[in-house]
């Protein structure tokens, strides 16, 4: 393992804002715990109440809610007022960049009513969702009736809307790809307040390749028709160790889910590893199971839904002692298996919450709501995390999934790592992401002439030299990745910190399809691009203006 050797730091002195985090816990636990719990509360009253709605009656709300982002719209005037956004505060995303695009003049529409699942068809096996209802919503509706969507991210709080519009991944994304790749229909308001139903073969084909990764910048999303599975109540988990350095466990997590010999039978429903050191790794699949099979005599049954339960992190590492072993997970609760823990980043947050006294008293508490814990923690906390923490994805070509991780130990050090395989489709547009060309011909493991396998490398917690007191360039290190990441054909998801500048951001990604369809669908002048959203820092006024304007004036002289 000598080619993974860490470079020698020295030693950080430690400053106020270290302490500031340090015992961050008691604001954790005495203002940020209970709030969450009464606002998760207070949310499950409101998506009981609307799942007890005819649907007749969630369709007729919907309408009257969107005639009124219709007539907010009109109210717009371009001379005087900013650029159109969500009335949504900066600090309510689940991401961790800064949305300071919103601390410009701006003008607000509200879209906080759109929260209804408006529709399951069990005939066209879709569920039709607005775009605030969230994971956990949607599974407390449709696992009771055997159906899932066919993708369903593992945070309770991640929501169709900013799934859709930006990037989701789940365990079974090798099979179906990325939450967007579900979405079978989108209804969008668009910048002049006409209201559209963008499909992959009708008259709007081109905005619904283009709304993807786009951040909510060619329109607003108000609903959304996603795809449908029939599932089981139980999950059959297999728990696999494996060890050797970061090549040999790529290619067992790859051997996990994508049988050389390519029998379909060998597929999982459900894939997940897990890297906890440079040589250790823990591969999880998952295939469906009823009842009655989880019920026979010798098998174990697991109710990792318990507030009391071992972290699901911690439970799957196990298996590095244990051995390999398998288990039986209700559904819904194998779904969401890291709401609680968030993934391993509430160790950092609450150094003791998973100690055992912790989950019995406290843990029905968990987990605190990130959008508070933003709130929370002023600007040099956060400017802190920023430097000093890491939340990452890394969309990789699988062949490439090693490089990946010796590139991440080298630069960050930072584990656990998370790995979940998905499909990138070869569409008909290119759009913002997108296979490499040619892939077909090359026949690696896990492609297929449709779709190359990648693989989303989850690169969350605070990196080695932090937990050993050294010194650490955060902006750095990101860079360093974003570079590789350009490099070699991959892409991060815009949720997260990017030192990109814009240059960069148009070589990780597209433009070309994605500002036609600014141009065609008026939203250059009407809504921010989707660079200067997802930039780091401040966005001035005058700054977007005279991006906007850049892109603007080449459409003006083609009309003239």
């Amino acid at each position: 393992m000598s080619d993974l050797q860490t470079p020698l730091r020295p030693k950080r002195k430690k400053i106020l804002v270290d302490y500031l985090v340090q015992f961050r816990w008691i604001v954790v636990i005495f203002v940020v715990l209970p709030i969450s719990y009464f606002i998760y509360f207070s949310l499950y009253l409101g998506d009981t109440w609307s799942a007890m709605k005819s649907e007749k009656r969630r369709q007729k709300e919907h309408d009257e809610n969107v005639k009124k982002v219709v007539k907010r719209l009109k109210e717009r005037n371009p001379k005087k007022d900013g650029l159109v956004c969500t009335a949504r505060k900066p600090w309510i995303a689940v991401g961790m960049r800064n949305v300071d695009y919103k601390r410009a003049r701006h003008f607000e529409v509200d879209l906080s009513a759109f929260r209804n699942i408006l529709e399951v068809d069990k005939e066209r096996m879709i569920a039709r969702c607005e775009p605030l209802v969230n994971m956990g919503q949607i599974t407390r509706y449709t696992c009771p009736m055997n159906l899932a969507l066919a993708v369903v991210a593992e945070l309770d709080d991640l929501t169709v809307g900013g799934l859709i519009n930006g990037y989701g991944i789940e365990g079974s994304s090798h099979l179906y790809g990325l939450f967007s790749d579900t979405v079978v229909a989108m209804e969008v308001v668009l910048a002049d307040g006409r209201v559209v139903r963008a499909t992959k073969d009708n008259e709007y084909s081109d905005l619904f390749y283009a709304i993807p990764w786009s951040q909510g910048t060619l329109g607003f999303l108000v609903a959304a028709e996603i795809k449908l599975i029939n599932i089981k109540e139980y999950m059959k988990v297999t728990y696999k160790p494996c060890r050797g350095n970061l090549k040999q466990l790529a290619q067992d997590y790859a051997d996990s889910f994508a049988p050389r010999d390519g029998d379909p039978s060998k597929i999982p429903d459900f894939v997940e590893t897990m890297i906890y050191t440079p040589t250790e790794g823990v591969m999880m699949t998952g295939v469906y199971a009823s009842k009655e099979e989880a019920k026979k005599k010798g098998n174990k049954i697991n109710n990792q839904g318990w507030w009391f339960k071992t972290w699901f992190y911690q439970h799957a590492q196990s298996a590095l002692k244990r051995g390999e072993f398998v288990e039986y997970i209700p559904t819904r609760e194998f779904y969401h298996r890291h709401t609680r823990s968030l993934y391993w980043e509430g160790k950092l947050i609450l150094p003791f919450a998973d100690q055992f006294w912790f989950r019995w008293l406290l843990g029905w508490l968990m987990p605190p709501k990130v959008s508070l814990l933003k709130a929370t923690q002023g600007e040099s906390v956060r400017n802190y995390y920023h430097d000093m923490h890491v939340i990452q994805d890394i969309l990789v070509p699988l062949y490439k999934v090693g490089d990946a991780m010796e590139f991440v130990h080298k630069e960050m050090e930072v584990y656990p790592l998370w790995l979940c395989p998905h499909r990138l489709y070869k569409l008909p547009i290119k759009t913002m992401i997108y296979p490499e060309h040619g892939f077909e011909h090359h026949h690696r493991q896990g492609d297929t002439p449709y779709a190359q396998m990648f693989t989303d490398v989850g690169v969350y917690y605070a990196p080695g030299p932090v937990l050993r007191g050294e010194e650490f360039n955060g902006s750095e290190a990101v860079h360093n990745l974003e570079r590789w990441m350009i490099e070699n054909h991959c892409f991060q998801p815009q949720y997260a910190v990017s030192e990109l500048n814009e240059k960069d951001f148009w070589r990780m990604f597209d433009a070309d399809h994605y500002e036609y369809c600014r141009k065609k669908y008026g939203a250059v002048g009407t809504f921010m691009s989707v660079y200067y959203k997802s930039k780091k820092g401040r966005k001035t006024e005058k700054e977007v203006a005279e991006a906007e304007a850049a892109i603007a004036e080449p459409a003006y002289a083609e009309e003239v």
